[in-house]
């Protein structure tokens, strides 16, 4: 294995190994990417404390999340189509996840299936739905996370249309896909991730082909897609899914003060702050910049986690010193996985690991717990006085 010492060693490999339009796929936003950009490097504005003679042993970053134990406040997010940037990825990904102890969220629009991943790992991961408005699916898609033993679901409800990222539409990633030349010249080139993936069966969408109504190929998924996310969404529609999920339930791409207290009234136990990585309205804040007024907003009234962003140890520190109970790797993980498979998601946890276990110390902190805003440097205005 490569000497890897951070996030973005992983990141060079993984553009090296993966095709260009997976790639692209992951590492990209939506319209002119200015929160997808901003996501990341609005954590370089805030300033860590160093204190010293501060007895620094003894440290753990062991706290929880919606009730479950965590070796650090870090979960796996939800990403679409892991299972292409490795073949099986969302197996590999949930066992990395399961064996460090911390939890893996499965998207809907994985290619392995729910079923796929609990046969294969032995540790209770989480399921992420979107608000469809095919009732049906709905109703038996939690079934099926209760039957594979889900220990808790997350409602995406920032995607009800979706925001256009012009890279896919560039390399002719759909449903079916519509690869240009010169993607196809570049997939030949990825001999040993053309190799895995025809060694797997998993290359569709696993939990939807064949259990939605009337969807049986890809060209019926992209159909039944384009009908089934719900602009008519509202919060008395959430309180509908609440119904149907009976577990732990987390409500993730909450990005504005209002949605945030909305979302205490229909029973979740966590909220996300997330704008689904830069991915849907370009524009809109950085989740860390969204966070202290959401903190502010509902305080400890509910379990406030963060995504979109987190590339390191630091951030994570600084994101829980802000008021987060939790945090959640997507890009950073598929760089591992598309790196290096099970080993490189291993490799991505150890790294954000390590920093936030030495970055803790340095700061005078032993416990999750003793994490507090006064570690940190925070610039006036960093959330905005806006008009």
């Amino acid at each position: 294995m490569p000497v890897i010492t951070c996030i973005e060693d992983l990141k060079r490999i993984y553009e090296r190994r993966v095709p260009r339009m997976f790639y692209d796929y992951a590492e990209s936003g939506s319209y002119t990417e200015q929160t997808f950009r901003e996501n990341t490097s609005d954590f370089a504005d805030i300033y860590l404390k160093q204190r010293v003679a501060i007895d620094m042993t003894g440290r753990s970053t062991a706290t929880q999340m919606i009730g479950q134990d965590v070796s650090m406040p870090v979960a796996l997010a939800p990403v679409g189509l892991t299972g292409m940037q490795s073949a099986d990825g969302e197996i590999k990904a949930a066992r990395a996840a399961g064996n460090f102890g911390v939890p893996f969220t499965l998207s809907t629009m994985s290619i392995c299936s729910i079923e796929d991943v609990a046969e294969n790992t032995d540790k209770p991961f989480w399921m992420q739905v979107y608000t469809l408005t095919d009732d049906d699916f709905m109703r038996r898609l939690f079934d099926r996370a209760k039957d594979a033993k889900c220990s808790a679901a997350v409602i995406t409800v920032d995607l009800q249309m979706l925001g256009q990222r012009h890279k896919d539409l560039k390399n002719g990633l759909s449903a079916p896909p519509k690869p240009t030349l010169k993607n196809i010249i570049n997939l030949s080139t990825k001999w040993r991730w053309g190799l895995e993936m025809l060694g797997t069966k998993r290359r569709g969408f696993g939990n939807i082909i064949g259990h939605a109504k009337g969807v049986n190929d890809p060209s019926s998924l992209f159909e039944w897609t384009a009908k089934s996310f719900d602009q008519a969404l509202d919060w008395d529609r959430i309180k509908e899914f609440r119904k149907m999920w009976d577990g732990p339930l987390i409500i993730k791409g909450i990005i504005d003060p209002r949605d945030a207290v909305k979302a205490l009234d229909v029973g979740a136990d966590a909220i996300i702050v997330s704008n689904h990585g830069g991915r849907q309205l370009d524009g809109a804040l950085s989740a860390i910049r969204a966070l202290p007024p959401i903190m502010d907003a509902v305080g400890d009234k509910i379990e406030v986690h963060l995504d979109s962003g987190i590339r390191s140890g630091q951030d994570v520190l600084k994101a829980v010193a802000l008021g987060a109970k939790g945090t959640y790797i997507g890009r950073a993980f598929i760089y591992g996985l598309g790196a290096m498979g099970e080993p490189g998601v291993t490799k991505a946890l150890e790294v954000i690991h390590k920093e936030l276990d030495i970055s803790m110390g340095l700061a005078g902190r032993r416990t999750i717990d003793e994490i507090d805003r006064d570690v940190l440097m925070v610039p006036k205005g960093f959330s905005g006085e806006w008009e």
